[in-house]
């Protein structure tokens, strides 16, 4: 695991190995359970009896949310077009989500998708009667270390794919990659 990582933060440019210590162990098993968490969460919705339908939630379940996000997602519960493509999408993504995070190919595009599903669970469900941190909010920041500490350098395919001549060639492919 001889992987390095290197951030920006407050003007601060900082390189740091991820074999130092178990840092990368931790990395890749913070990247291993959320893409089973993700992928999980998709395969049982193809494999439920009944199809997946998130016009309840959509419409119903987002009452205690902030007025905008509500009046957003009740909306798209309403609009058969919108309904249609969120049953859709919902599962598909959270499936390839989760096998991207697992494989270790795409981690960062990946995590982008994972943050945006995870922002929109975390603002509709709204549920902050014990404080603002749930169960959501745990979510997404672990799709944002995930990919913002670009985990699948660290025994995943994205090591190999950063490697191959076509990415060399495109050094912004590298921002998907990690």
């Amino acid at each position: 695991m001889a992987a390095t990582g290197e951030i920006e933060m407050l003007g601060n440019r900082m390189e740091f190995d991820y074999a130092e210590g178990v840092t990368g162990y931790v990395l890749v098993f913070a990247r291993l359970v959320t893409g089973y968490w993700f992928l999980h969460a998709g395969v049982t919705k193809y494999l439920a009896a009944e199809p997946f339908n998130a016009g309840g939630w959509l419409v119903n379940g987002t009452t205690g949310a902030p007025a905008p996000v509500h009046a957003f997602l009740a909306w798209v519960g309403q609009t058969p077009l919108m309904l249609e493509f969120t049953n859709f999408m919902v599962p598909l993504g959270e499936t390839l989500i989760g096998f991207a995070l697992i494989t270790g190919a795409a981690v960062r595009l990946a995590a982008a998708g994972g943050t945006f599903l995870m922002t929109f669970f975390y603002l509709g469900n709204a549920e902050w009667g014990h404080g603002l941190v749930n169960g959501d909010l745990l979510g997404l920041v672990m799709f944002l270390v995930v990919g913002a500490l670009a985990a699948g350098r660290i025994l995943g395919l994205d090591a190999y794919l950063e490697a191959m001549e076509f990415v060399r060639r495109r050094p912004k492919l590298k921002y998907l990659l990690g």
